[in-house]
């Protein structure tokens, strides 16, 4: 790579970076300022003691990256391809509801952020706009629909239908979430955002849940969706039927077992993403990263693996390439920068991330994502 300004990533950077935000604690710090502290409290919290929140940056500590010198990477290829489409980059906008939280726009701002640097983008069932309405400002940029199983069965095969109408690209269903985690910074706080109303966009424009509702005021919207996210018996029959349902390709967020990997792939699943809710559900386990290497060995690449929670960086992001993952998600970052200058702030730290990335691949010997397995870690 040029040492010149206009080759060099580093030099372009600190021309451009002048007094913004640049690390991922910056970014936090500067959205702590902007936002409502229970609100702020709510985003950055774990489970319970949070074990597991600080595990899942840990875990990429103990991991270094031996580097391969002298491979020419003067033009450097992040791109990947899942499910027949290629994107430009091995990660995508993990799914986050109630993005109000953070500035007004919400997922309309991150979402046209993602389209910025053609950034996958996944929409969550508690978003603050409604699915069509941030696929319309996604344009033609890539996005996939999360959704959290409803009581009401009906409900979530008509939000289903509506995503596959609004051009969405995939289905992630999150399996971790049957009851909501210990969060003892919420009780804390006496704050809950579905009680305040900030993720029922899906939900009041979705004609199956306002039919079954027989009180339609603001409370009983909201009791309904309380209702609705508590589904201690959602099970792999579910899954199964989920799969029938749908023509698009259907992953599962929150696997960390590989037995699971296994009865995910009998049932007929196009993917998995290795998630513990970066440390929002249950407490005390493992963290993503530690438990990616022997999914990924079950798996054996018959379908993509995606791991999500922890990831900060871009040496994040290669380390977990190296490990098995075909893709990862990047999720606490981008609200960060959403809370301190709306779009512009998911912009910026995706064009950070993507840079890091970038040189982090060049200086490991890499020149593309394809050539991932020539480079060693080592536990430290």
């Amino acid at each position: 790579m040029s040492s010149t300004v206009k080759g060099d990533a580093l030099l372009k950077s600190i021309v451009s970076q002048n007094e913004s935000p640049l690390t991922h604690e910056e970014w936090e710090e500067s959205a702590k300022k902007k936002m409502k502290p229970h609100e702020f409290g709510h985003i950055r919290s774990g489970a319970g003691a949070e074990e597991t929140l600080r595990r899942n940056r840990e875990a990429f500590s103990k991991w270094a990256i031996v580097p391969r010198m002298l491979n020419d990477v003067s033009s450097v290829d992040t791109s990947i391809n899942l499910f027949g489409r290629k994107y430009d980059h091995p990660f995508l906008l993990a799914p986050i509801g109630m993005q109000k939280l953070a500035d007004e726009e919400g997922d309309l701002a991150s979402v046209r952020g993602a389209a910025k640097w053609n950034v996958p983008f996944i929409t969550s069932t508690v978003s603050s706009y409604s699915l069509e309405d941030i696929a319309e400002a996604a344009g033609s940029n890539p996005r996939w629909f999360q959704l959290y199983w409803s009581n009401n069965e009906k409900i979530s095969y008509s939000m289903l239908q509506r995503a596959e109408q609004a051009g969405y690209e995939a289905i992630v269903v999150t399996v971790d979430t049957v009851m909501l985690g210990w969060r003892e910074e919420d009780l804390r706080n006496g704050y809950s955002p579905l009680r305040a109303g900030v993720g029922k966009a899906n939900y009041v424009n979705d004609p199956v849940f306002m039919e079954s509702l027989t009180d339609k005021s603001d409370a009983g919207v909201i009791q309904g969706i309380l209702e609705n996210v508590y589904h201690p018996s959602f099970n792999w029959k579910k899954i199964e039927e989920i799969k029938k349902a749908t023509k698009l390709p259907v992953l599962l967020k929150g696997i960390l077992h590989p037995e699971d990997a296994i009865l995910a792939m009998e049932a007929g699943i196009d993917g998995i993403i290795v998630s513990n809710h970066g440390g929002r559900q249950l407490d005390g386990v493992t963290s993503s990263l530690d438990a990616l290497p022997a999914i990924a060995e079950v798996v054996n690449g018959k379908i993509p693996l995606i791991l999500d929670s922890g990831i900060r960086r871009g040496t994040d992001l290669v380390k977990a390439l190296i490990l098995g993952a075909s893709a990862v998600l990047l999720g606490r970052p981008y609200i960060y920068g959403l809370a301190t200058a709306g779009q512009a702030g998911v912009e910026q730290v995706l064009g950070n991330f993507i840079e890091e990335t970038r040189v982090t691949l060049a200086l490991s010997g890499i020149a593309k994502v394809a050539e991932m397995p020539s480079i060693k870690l080592i536990r430290q």
